[in-house]
């Protein structure tokens, strides 16, 4: 008699089906310590970064009309206190698939039109989570921003705001396709210093560890 051959059709499929499976992660950061004070009775200034496939991805500020859609390892944005990270739902969606998204949202959200009232990060960590899971971050993230003028005069001292003076570059990433930098190039373009609506929020020691997405082409 023959025996039977089992498929692995099944296994397989499977297999591919948890590779493709991730988590989708909000991760909170303080940008002053005044929030291990104001955050028990409901209020902070914090920065948010959404974490999909084991990349963490912002929104930021510069004087340019590209991309203000950023990547860096998760918990550990330059320049902001990491505080906790809320598991927000699970998608099942391969990392192509992802990467081709997160250039589509990126054309939305390009750096000259980050605004601290109405378009921060959290306004875009927001957005994405809607996007990709059909729920809203937690209210009390961008609460601050809501109550608008309160923003800008609790700003601590200790972020630093730097006019971007060149124009971004792009450089391969490890998949082949390309992100952002603002390294300093050898010839800048400078910008109106006189412009003091735009702006990029860094840490003192640079923003080497902050590569920018680059948006889908139309």
């Amino acid at each position: 008699m023959g025996t039977a051959k089992v498929s692995n059709s099944s296994s397989e499929d499977q297999n591919v089906s948890n590779y493709n499976e991730t988590d989708v992660i909000l991760n909170v950061y303080d940008l002053t310590p005044l929030n291990n004070y104001s955050y028990w009775v409901g209020f902070g200034i914090f920065h948010s970064g959404i974490e999909v496939h084991g990349k963490e991805y912002g929104f930021g500020a510069h004087d340019f009309p590209v991309s203000g859609v950023f990547e860096v390892e998760p918990k550990s944005c330059p320049g902001f206190i990491y505080r906790s990270s809320i598991l927000l739902g699970r998608i099942n969606m391969p990392y192509s698939e992802f990467r081709e998204f997160i250039e589509n949202v990126a054309s939305e959200y390009h750096g000259d039109t980050y605004h601290l009232i109405s378009k921060n990060c959290n306004h875009f960590t927001d957005d994405m989570a809607q996007r990709l899971i059909g729920r809203h971050i937690p209210g009390w993230v961008n609460r601050m921003a809501r109550l608008g003028s309160l923003c800008s005069c609790l700003l601590p001292e200790s972020l630093q705001v730097t006019k971007v003076k060149e124009l971004p570059e792009y450089h391969e990433i490890e998949d082949g396709t390309e992100s952002l930098s603002t390294a300093t190039p050898g010839d800048s373009t400078e910008i109106d210093d006189t412009d003091q609506e735009k702006h990029l929020l860094s840490p003192k020691d640079g923003n080497s560890d902050i590569a920018f997405i680059k948006e889908a082409q139309s």
